[in-house]
């Protein structure tokens, strides 16, 4: 009898170490940021005044509203986000500067760039975070503080704007990880809001792309893929 209260007393000690070590290693490996896209801004919005919204929606905004310079302002976010055996993984970076200068009626004189400082790179996991930040094979980031995007061309933009209404727009243009530059297309959508721009694109790219491994662990198999996600809102300056 005695024999038998200890196999169980036993059983039960690895089956509640068991759940730990996987609870454990859920929060190590699994996802614990959600992507926020800054279009669901227009939803919020509405909500929160839902008597006066339907007029300021729907209001016609003139090419000089739009045009000028603009700056990434607060709010802006970058997502890098890579899919795993078990689930897609996001890492976001809410340390995004920039200047965008926009012209609807001359696509070529639209230019924009934006620097992410990688330092703040968050998973929501401060280990993992040091072990991709700080690895010679990631990202590095002592030598390569900062990501770097600078835009080489878009698409037409229309010249007649909606307030609240959402347009497609393809951005070309060069991403910069650990000082290696890659040619890439955000397929995009902006949107002019109560005198605010909003962005939200989105671009795959490989680890090999910037010289770096795809981190594999034991347990888990990483695809070599990983997505680029702007969340940017920008003000006139």
């Amino acid at each position: 009898m005695k024999k038998k209260y200890i196999v169980s007393a036993i059983a039960a000690l690895v089956l509640v170490g068991g759940i730990v070590t996987y609870t454990a290693l859920g929060d190590y490996m699994g996802n614990n940021i959600e992507v926020e896209s800054v279009m669901d801004r227009t939803e919020t919005a509405a909500t929160a005044g839902e008597e006066s919204s339907e007029e300021t929606a729907t209001a016609p905004v003139s090419a000089e509203e739009v045009n000028g310079n603009w700056e990434i302002a607060s709010g802006s976010k970058v997502y890098w986000s890579v899919t795993t055996s078990k689930e897609t993984v996001n890492f976001v970076n809410e340390g995004v500067t920039g200047t965008w200068t926009v012209d609807v009626n001359n696509p070529e004189a639209t230019a924009g760039e934006g620097i992410v400082d990688m330092n703040v790179l968050d998973s929501g996991n401060s280990q993992r975070d040091s072990h991709v930040k700080e690895r010679t094979d990631l990202l590095q980031i002592a030598e390569f503080p900062e990501a770097k995007f600078v835009t080489n061309s878009f698409s037409e933009l229309p010249t007649e704007w909606t307030n609240g209404t959402a347009v497609p727009v393809t951005i070309e243009g060069t991403l910069t990880v650990k000082g290696i530059e890659k040619n890439v297309v955000f397929e995009s959508e902006v949107m002019y809001q109560d005198g605010q721009l909003l962005l939200s694109g989105e671009t795959v790219v490989t680890f090999a792309d910037f010289g770096m491994q795809s981190p594999h662990a034991i347990v888990l198999e990483t695809e070599n893929e990983l997505t680029v996600q702007l969340e940017l809102v920008l003000e006139k300056s």
